[in-house]
């Protein structure tokens, strides 16, 4: 079955949120005075980041609304559960907009979505928020990229359930096996869209690989290639 559409994850993908997170969560605790209870930037980092997975299976799995599983990560991140609803949302708001001032995409971005257009239609499936990620999309100029932009906060499944890929496939109009989905993870994003029917592409940009089941590619340029059907990109990784 022809590819008549991509399906883009967002983060790490075509929005370089690594080195965003880093470099917001650097100015944020700088202003509030923060730095030294963590250790380092780094430190600090990769607890919020173990919080949010934390806490973001919790509103996966029914247990929490999306507004309030926010709110209990920066609690427990500041060591402050009895924080109230306000000030948890004004911590919150004060990171967002170091990590607002850090948004870039991918050098890679704009240009394959450009040799893309023409030939695919593209849509975005993304396990976060339509509030965050439309927002996102347009603050750095490409909503108008994607015909539809479908997030696990509205849906109330989330990738790698099949039923969150079917979603934006429905959300086109199209079968599964005629989309291709594109995402940074390999589990989540690549094997998650094979076993629900579309084909999943893992993009590596780190270059991790040792997942010989799975399509991959280094860098975006790549992906047009994969698409059209030139075996020379994006075959199976079949080296450690």
């Amino acid at each position: 079955m022809a590819i008549r559409a991509v399906l883009w994850d967002v983060d790490d993908t075509l929005f370089d949120y690594a080195r965003a997170d880093l470099t917001g969560m650097r100015g944020h605790l700088t202003a509030e005075g923060l730095v030294e209870g963590f250790g380092t930037v780094e430190e600090a980092l990769r607890r919020w980041q173990e919080l949010t997975v934390v806490h973001w299976r919790r509103f996966e799995a029914g247990g929490v609304d999306f507004q309030e599983q926010r709110r209990e990560r920066v609690r427990e991140f500041l060591g402050a559960p009895g924080l109230a609803a306000g000030e948890a949302d004004a911590w919150f708001g004060r990171y967002v907009a170091h990590y607002e001032a850090a948004w870039e995409l991918f050098p890679d971005t704009v240009p394959v979505l450009d040799l893309l257009a023409r030939e695919y239609r593209h849509a975005v499936l993304s396990n976060s928020s339509i509030h965050n990620q439309d927002r996102k999309l347009r603050v750095l100029g490409v909503r108008d990229r994607f015909e539809v932009v479908v997030c696990a906060a509205e849906l109330g499944v989330a990738k790698p359930a099949a039923e969150a890929f079917h979603a934006a496939c429905d959300a086109l109009g199209l079968l599964p096996g005629e989309v291709a989905y594109v995402g940074d993870h390999p589990d989540i994003d690549a094997t998650g869209a094979d076993g629900a029917g579309l084909r999943g592409i893992w993009l590596d940009r780190l270059g991790a690989g040792g997942r010989p089941e799975l399509t991959r590619i280094t860098d975006l340029h790549q992906l047009p290639a994969l698409l059209r059907g030139d075996t020379r990109f994006g075959a199976p990784d079949t080296f450690g």
